[in-house]
């Protein structure tokens, strides 16, 4: 059975935020609204199994886990990559073909990258080829 996508305005004529956590994305409660809606509009002659509800919830929450897992494994590298941005602060960036050196002056998280501002002012995005030391080369 196809069901319609159905945004539910109520009385304000807003989509209810409790159904939708982001674009695309159905909560708990969305879900139980539609499980109860396929129970209420199901065939009476041919009714779904209690052990199908149960299969459905049990793979809802299932993937509800693995999102949640996800975020925090995300939350984990986001902190990783500020601690090296931090981590790198006065030492010296050097290029993998050593065009660019300079002492890193301050860094950022750019679209999870480590960006280290230099003191020459040019900017680097720092990865396995770059070469940091503690001590200035001129």
């Amino acid at each position: 059975m196809e069901v319609p996508k159905v945004a539910n305005t109520g009385a304000t004529g807003a989509a209810d935020s409790t159904t939708r956590t982001s674009a695309g994305d159905l909560d708990y409660n969305a879900f139980l609204k539609l499980l109860v809606a396929q129970m209420k509009n199901q065939d009476p002659l041919e009714p779904m199994k209690s052990s199908d509800y149960v299969a459905q919830l049990a793979t809802f929450s299932q993937v509800e886990k693995s999102v949640q897992m996800n975020d925090r494994i995300n939350d984990l590298l986001s902190i990783s990559r500020m601690q090296q941005a931090e981590g790198i602060i006065g030492l010296v960036a050097t290029s993998a073909d050593g065009t660019n050196e300079g002492v890193v002056m301050s860094a950022k998280v750019v679209d999870g990258k480590v960006v280290a501002s230099l003191s020459n002012g040019q900017e680097m995005t720092i990865d396995s080829t770059v070469k940091l030391s503690g001590i200035v080369t001129s």
